[in-house]
């Protein structure tokens, strides 16, 4: 007798429920799916302990016939395919007839279903994959399947299940990315008795972001849309400033599957790679729509790993869709101001309920030393000491009742002290006070002696002449005030007014400039670093390096693009030393560096650069190139970068190296020139390394602060 022989279908069965289903979470996956694929317009999703002892998944789909349950729990049965040509174009969630038959044959199952056009519905009842029976059920139109005990009959298996809050958490995950493929579709979950998830089911990826990850999550979002050779993105991508530690909120659906795919998470991970910082990652809810002859789901059990046909289009689809929308990103960022108040859990004269711990009684953000106070045993001698501290909850923190009296007592009790002190006071000489301390009423007038009117405007208008040259005040109008640096001090020298001529004195009679309106006001700046701008009803606070290294890396790719560059040519060249590798990848992209207006020799182990763009520092030259040679050698050999990708990275790279640094005093001039700049361009939003150039905090803000209104 040989020793190959065909396992039995139960043994089959427990080996295709290893790979199909393998916790809770993946049988809830399986049954939900089914349940879209009948055309299910609401699913509520049932679990107890963690979906181990209990699961039930209830739809209001098309139902089943009582011929077809018996073939529901069957291998290999399936309603979604008849023959080998259907698995190139499946528009269907499940097609293997894997799911049901792998979870009955490891669990106690019941499916109660019941088609429209049937007067009653029938219940199939299945028990560690022994099938018993179908018998006639009352129930309404759709599908419920039950499942107990999950692995009661594989031990082995069941021992490497996590615990109840960890595989809760699984289900709720894939809950979560099933109600967010399917915004159309009313979703519910229920952990335990109570209510996790519930989804509106109205048609709209907002509705269904908003009720996924709350409203956070879904207020810095942008919109992406897209349409690249056949293949149509939509969705949402984080804004800038909204990036996570991992890849855990990157949710990629292809034909409303959730799939996770490399190339997907190449191609937004590029079109980020000058909006956040390079160990960050973005967040997204982004469609891809394709046809379904291009990509095999069939190459996973779980159905999670897709192949395409071509990845490149799916790659730039998603790199220019994505990128598009970071660059019309118009929005920044609001600075937020916690109200002190609220932080400590004071209101007036009582503590904030919502901020109070019921358990407790005390408020949360209550210090340690405070609470030491409210409970350590107070002692006379030391009543005084903690006089300010703040009381504890439902303390009795009612003032004393002030004492009212009339306006005659007012007199002779307060009238009476005042002479009294007059007669005990010391009688002694009056001090003379120097005039920058007296009093107005007690400063002697100055005598003025009269002056033509005609002098007087002549000389007032050199004094002010005089007064903006020393301080370098923009004329009146222009909406900026350049205000020195700390460390000058400019000495204002007034000017002798002479004495009248017999000649009488022309009037000055230039034309005065008109002023210069522009909708923003340049304050001033900040620990020589951040530049504070009044705009409308709004207040800017600019990170001028961050300003600056965008501005540049906007001016260079855009010279790149035109290829009308701005050159400077160099007296002596700047010999900037590198390895021969180097030198090669720098002479590889010798194109790319001179259409952004540099000029170069390669040479054994040297760059000899003879021409640079204009508004970059010679000095800045050297840490460009070795940035330029450094981060082409990295993305060189990367999968799917084009050359473009490639010299953008380390375009960005060497703008920060020529941008104007933080703490640095830098002449009014210039600040003036790079809000001006910045304003222009309202696109310019984060830095290429993801950072915010500028915060914006609203007057209402400011006015909520300082409780205005």
């Amino acid at each position: 007798m040989g020793t190959i022989q065909v396992l039995s279908f139960e043994v089959a069965n427990l080996i295709a429920a290893g790979e199909v289903v393998d916790r809770p979470a993946s049988a809830i996956k399986e049954m939900m799916e089914n349940a879209i694929d009948a055309g299910a317009k609401h699913i509520t999703v049932e679990i107890q302990h963690g979906g181990v002892t209990f699961m039930r998944v209830t739809d209001d789909g098309c139902g089943m016939s009582e011929e077809d349950l018996p073939m529901a729990i069957r291998r290999h049965a399936t309603s979604k395919i008849k023959d080998a040509t259907d698995l190139e174009s499946i528009f269907t969630l499940g097609f293997r007839g894997e799911a049901l038959a792998a979870i009955s044959s490891v669990s106690d199952m019941r499916i109660i279903s019941k088609r429209r056009e049937d007067p009653m519905g029938h219940m199939l009842e299945v028990r560690g994959g022994q099938f018993l029976g179908v018998t006639e059920h009352g129930s309404r139109d759709g599908t419920t399947v039950i499942v107990e005990n999950l692995f009661s009959n594989v031990p082995a298996r069941r021992k490497f299940l996590k615990r109840d809050a960890t595989e809760s958490m699984a289900v709720s995950a894939n809950v979560e990315r099933v109600a967010l493929s399917h915004p159309e579709i009313a979703v519910r979950l229920i952990v335990d008795g109570v209510q996790k998830l519930e989804t509106a089911g109205d048609g709209q990826l907002k509705s269904a972001i908003y009720a996924v990850f709350g409203r956070d999550f879904a207020n810095r979002l942008l919109p992406v849309t897209g349409d690249y050779e056949g293949i149509t993105i939509s969705g949402f991508i984080g804004r800038p400033d909204h990036v996570k530690v991992n890849r855990n909120y990157q949710n990629f659906f292809i034909n409303h599957r959730y799939v996770r795919s490399k190339t997907a998470m190449a191609a937004i991970e590029q079109a980020f790679v000058s909006y956040c910082a390079p160990e960050k990652y973005p967040c997204c809810v982004i469609f891809i729509e394709l046809n379904p002859a291009r990509v095999d789901v069939n190459v996973h059990p779980a159905k999670l790993e897709v192949k395409f046909s071509n990845e490149k289009p799916v790659f730039e689809a998603i790199y220019y869709s994505v990128r598009q929308a970071l660059e019309q990103n118009t929005v920044r960022p609001d600075m937020s101001v916690v109200n002190p108040a609220a932080k400590l859990g004071v209101i007036g004269d009582r503590v904030s309920e919502a901020t109070a711990p019921i358990e407790t009684g005390r408020p949360e953000s209550l210090s340690k030393r405070q609470l030491t106070m409210e409970t350590a045993p107070t002692t006379p001698a030391k009543e005084t000491t903690y006089r300010n501290a703040v009381p504890a909850f439902g303390a009795d923190t009612k003032k004393p009742q002030q004492e009212r009296i009339t306006a005659d007592e007012y007199l002779r009790r307060y009238t009476s002290r005042e002479q009294a002190k007059e007669k005990t006071a010391p009688q002694t000489a009056p001090v003379e006070m120097p005039a920058a301390r007296r009093p107005i009423s007690e400063t002697p007038a100055p005598v003025i002696e009269e002056i033509p009117m005609e002098v007087y405007e002549a000389e007032a208008r050199a004094m002010m002449r005089h007064a903006t040259t020393a301080v370098n005040v923009s004329p009146v109008g222009d909406g900026a005030l350049d205000i020195p640096s700390p460390v000058e001090v400019v000495a204002l020298d007034v000017p002798q007014i002479p004495q009248p001529s017999a000649e009488p004195v022309a009037p000055d009679v230039s034309p005065i400039p008109a002023a210069i309106t522009q909708p923003w006001r340049m304050v001033g700046e900040v620990f020589n670093s951040y530049i504070i701008v009044e705009q409308g009803d709004r207040m800017l606070i600019i990170d001028k390096h961050a300003a600056h290294e965008r501005i540049i890396f906007e001016d260079l790719k855009a010279q790149m693009k035109a290829g009308e560059a701005n050159v400077q040519m160099l007296m002596l060249p700047i010999d900037v030393m590198l390895m021969s590798d180097e030198v090669g990848l720098i002479d590889t992209y010798r194109a790319e560096l001179e259409s952004i207006g540099f000029s170069f020799t390669c040479m054994r182990n040297t760059v000899s650069v003879d021409a640079i763009p204009t508004g970059i520092e010679p000095g800045a030259v050297p840490d460009m190139f070795s940035t330029f040679a450094e981060q082409l050698r990295d993305g060189s050999n990367a999968v799917k970068l084009t050359r473009d990708i490639a010299f953008e990275k380390a375009l960005y790279q060497a703008s920060c190296k020529a941008a104007i640094k933080a703490g640095r005093v830098y002449p009014p001039e210039h600040i003036q020139w790079l809000v001006g700049k910045l304003m222009e361009l309202p696109d310019i939003t984060y830095c290429p390394h993801g950072r915010p150039v500028a915060m914006e905090m609203k007057k209402r803000q400011i006015d909520h602060q300082f409780e205005r209104c």
